[in-house]
């Protein structure tokens, strides 16, 4: 079956140039014009495997469309793409925030839209092979499964925070750079501003609770996860 990907506009003429590429590469398209009607259309069945997401929707905003998918069980582990206007950083930053995966700026070219939908399903659909469980001190994860506890209580992660979690942790001890975060977590060379990174990076912290003080920071370079249970940020 194809997978099916629910595109948020409020734009009948944008809805339909993206959903013709979309359908043309493959993909089963499902669309929405308002906040409402794209929470509702996130929880039919069968989910959608991403959520192309405009930020400007006429009832509530893109950001708040995101921030109740990811607060409902049934669509939280959903990938969600915004698609934001230039001078929107600030609402970008805040849809970040709030659980969304990546963007993509307008006015943006079809290839570059069809390269992040590509790269943002095979970075959530790709199996993690071999490993069972990885236990470090409090943290708990069972990478197959997508689930983390941290002192036996588990937390829920996007499907970014984990593979961000999974990548910094199989890198114990050595720093990460921004940019190789940006390259290996997101899976392509990117443009995204290395704040992205920052910005999941404090999300995935606060998720974690205590064991958040295992990913540190490294002044002017990127981020490290300590070498043993015992370091501390």
């Amino acid at each position: 079956m194809a997978d099916t990907v629910l595109v948020v506009d409020d734009e009948v003429d944008l809805i339909e140039s993206v959903a013709f590429n979309l359908e043309r590469e493959g993909y089963t398209v499902r669309r929405a014009m308002t906040g409402a009607d794209a929470v509702a259309r996130a929880s039919e069945s069968p989910l959608p495997a991403l959520v192309l997401l405009d930020l400007q929707l006429p009832d509530f905003s893109g950001t708040e469309v995101c921030r109740r998918l990811r607060e409902n069980a049934r669509t939280r582990n959903i990938p969600i793409v915004m698609l934001t206007a230039k001078g929107e950083e600030v609402d970008r930053i805040v849809g970040l925030e709030v659980g969304a995966d990546d963007y993509v700026v307008k006015p943006f070219s079809v290839r570059e839209l069809m390269l992040r939908v590509r790269a943002v399903l095979r970075r959530t659909q790709e199996p993690t092979a071999g490993v069972e469980e990885v236990v470090f001190g409090e943290l708990r994860l069972e990478p197959a499964a997508h689930r983390v506890w941290v002192s036996e209580q588990e937390t829920t992660l996007t499907a970014l925070e984990f593979k961000l979690l999974e990548v910094l942790l199989a890198g114990r001890g050595r720093v990460q750079t921004r940019e190789r975060l940006l390259d290996v977590v997101w899976n392509m060379p990117s443009d995204l501003s290395t704040r992205t990174v920052d910005t999941h990076v404090k999300r995935l912290r606060q998720k974690l609770t205590s064991a958040g003080r295992y990913i540190e920071t490294v002044r002017g370079i990127g981020y490290r996860f300590a070498e043993t249970p015992g370091d501390e940020a």
